[in-house]
């Protein structure tokens, strides 16, 4: 079996695999004071008996200082440090972004995964701690695309920042037009998130003289989606799906 390891801002998430089939998926808060230990402990209490079955590993990470750590569980785990996921892999495109070592991790796994999906040109709307939208044109080249803060940020920094807000969970408001706190932050960070992604993918589809297919994937997609134009299939686990697709083909 093999599993991915999607190192974030905010969560870490691990996919098993099975051959290609994601067998079950996982996350946990992602916490730059873990140690190596406490690592090991939580991926072997989530994987449970089939910690045994894990033959190879790959992680994608955001998060330099968390890396080491990670890898170094993986190391106990499994006999072996994972694989990592970079630019420097074999990723099936070309990566057009100066510096290619600035894109990060999962925004290429998201690009390796959409590709596989359904071929180039794809768009790729990434809603996790930041919202990223990911181009690669006709030619399989990864030409880069734009970062925005994400709806989870968005409403913690203003929980943080203006001290008559209060702190609200992400979800889809019941209008436009706020009655309350609750409603009123849940219209501008849903529906501003959805009205951004929109005219982001419009000034792209300009730029690009065509309208390729647009993924959207991370944690708050789910919530984002119906209220935006452009964005109609969700890949939940593509970033997973794109380090078992990039691990494959020979990642460093």
């Amino acid at each position: 079996m093999f599993l991915a390891l999607d190192l974030g801002n905010t969560h870490v998430k691990l996919g098993l695999f099975r051959g290609p089939k994601l067998v079950r998926a996982w996350k946990f808060a992602a916490e730059v004071r873990r140690t190596a230990d406490e690592l090991a402990l939580l991926v072997a209490g989530l994987l449970g008996a089939r910690v045994r079955a894990v033959r190879r590993a790959a992680i994608a990470s955001v998060v330099p200082a968390q890396e080491p750590g990670l890898k170094e569980a993986c190391a106990r785990l499994f006999g072996r440090e994972p694989a990592v996921v970079d630019h420097r892999s074999r990723l099936g495109f070309t990566v057009g972004y100066e510096p290619p070592s600035d894109v990060g991790a999962d925004r290429l796994a998201d690009a390796a995964a959409a590709l596989a999906l359904v071929g180039a040109p794809v768009i790729v709307a990434d809603f996790g701690t930041a919202l990223t939208v990911n181009v690669v044109d006709r030619r399989r080249v990864y030409l880069g695309g734009a970062i925005a803060p994400g709806p989870t940020l968005a409403l913690d920094a203003l929980f943080r920042r203006a001290a008559r807000l209060p702190q609200v969970a992400l979800g889809a408001p019941r209008a436009a037009v706020g009655r309350s706190s609750l409603e009123s932050l849940r219209s501008g960070v849903v529906l501003g998130s959805a009205a951004l992604v929109d005219g982001l993918l419009e000034r792209v589809f300009r730029e690009l003289g065509e309208r390729p297919p647009v993924i959207a994937t991370g944690g708050a997609a789910a919530v984002i989606v119906p209220h935006a134009r452009h964005l109609k299939r969700i890949e939940p686990d593509l970033t997973l799906h794109g380090i078992r697709l990039v691990a494959a083909a020979g990642a460093r």
